[in-house]
């Protein structure tokens, strides 16, 4: 069945990239033809100003009242983003089907027998780009197609709609044929306020193996050996962090190293926020002794490639994400909500997180078995 994937833009973030690409290799696995769409930002941001003005009229307009200066940094972030996604970009033209989504309206007749939303926070408004109904197929209302939340994620266990998105989106979701996401917490917000009943399931990227990102490993080609045993993934930097980083590689004896560029630091030498590619960034958990971290996909990847690690809780970014998935496999223990706190480091047992994962891997890949078949199969 042709499928179409609702979920955040790929730019340079490792887990929304790898989610994408595990849920499509999932759903070709299980036969089906799956495509991302992908609203790209550079299409507006590069069209010349006259050309803007026809295709993106009311956006073009507001963007003529705004001062200059304005103007002038946002094209040079977007310019910048170009520069920084490079590696990245390459491994999503390679490995993720996508079609360049400029109006959903043409979407209609091509054919799409599923709509699949999800994964990553695409439930968030803050984050959704675009009007937040969108991602409850606002669009598609009178379609016939099939209708599937798959671990759509609000990011945060706080609701953050207006009351009228939620009134809208309540309405909206009651015609999804299935509905699931990431956090144990989404559960009870979907009962909540939009009187919805909801599955809990996991990342995407949960539904592969180590053994499948190991083969993206060898495949990519060029990566490089670490320049150190302890792998540092950290997305928000803070003097605090650096010390924590600094006192575990003492006291374990590891050379630190990081494994990622300084991408969301504006302030930072353009050449120093280039992200590696995302093959490089797998080989880092692979090889690396010991995992810290503050991102929600790199405790799945330190899981998933039998690491000890610990999660430096990220308020910003949303807690309840960390607490939903290391409970989970009762990991609780490995997060930390400052840097300053110090946290249990007794060895994983991982044959029992496996067992766990095993269990939940047959019930998330039953949901979407299930709920994507064909009618009358």
């Amino acid at each position: 069945m042709k499928t179409a994937i609702i979920s955040l833009p790929l730019h340079s973030n490792y887990g929304g990239i790898l989610q994408s690409y595990a849920l499509q290799t999932v759903l070709r696995r299980m036969g089906h033809e799956p495509v991302s769409l992908d609203i790209d930002p550079y299409i507006v941001h590069c069209l010349p100003w006259w050309k803007a003005i026809y295709k993106y009229p009311s956006r073009a307009i507001k963007k003529l009242w705004r001062p200059r200066t304005v103007i002038m940094r946002e094209r040079k972030y977007n310019m910048d983003d170009k520069v920084i996604q490079k590696y990245t970009r390459q491994f999503v033209d390679r490995y993720i089907h996508r079609v360049l989504l400029q109006d959903a309206g043409t979407l209609r007749n091509d054919g799409y027998g599923a709509i699949v939303v999800g994964s990553d926070q695409v439930w968030r408004p803050r984050y959704f780009k675009g009007d937040i109904r969108d991602a409850f197929l606002r669009f598609a209302k009178d379609w016939d197609v099939k209708r599937i939340a798959y671990a759509a994620s609000f990011g945060t266990d706080e609701w953050e709609f207006t009351p009228e998105q939620t009134s809208d989106c309540a309405e909206l979701l009651g015609r999804f044929d299935a509905v699931s996401v990431r956090e144990d917490s989404g559960v009870g917000l979907c009962r909540k306020y939009l009187h919805a009943e909801a599955q809990h399931v996991l990342d995407p990227t949960m539904l592969l193996s180590a053994g499948d990102y190991t083969e993206l490993i060898e495949n990519g080609g060029g990566t490089m050996d670490c320049q150190g045993s302890l792998m540092c993934y950290i997305l928000d930097e803070s003097p605090e962090k650096a010390s924590f980083v600094d006192r575990l590689a003492k006291e374990k004896s590891l050379v630190p190293f990081a494994a990622n560029g300084r991408a969301e630091n504006r302030a930072a030498p353009l050449e120093t926020r280039v992200q590696p590619p995302v093959e490089q960034w797998l080989r880092s958990f692979r090889d690396a002794e010991y995992v810290v971290t503050d991102s929600f996909h790199a405790c799945i990847f330190s899981i998933l490639f039998r690491k000890p690690f610990v999660a430096i809780g990220n308020p910003k970014r949303g807690m309840s994400r960390f607490r939903s998935l290391l409970g989970m496999f009762g990991l609780a223990d490995r997060l930390v909500l400052s840097p300053e706190d110090s946290f249990s480091d007794a060895d994983i047992d991982y044959d029992k997180v496996y067992r766990r994962l095993e269990t939940l891997r047959g019930k998330s890949l039953a949901f979407l078995e299930n709920n994507l078949k064909h009618p009358g199969v």
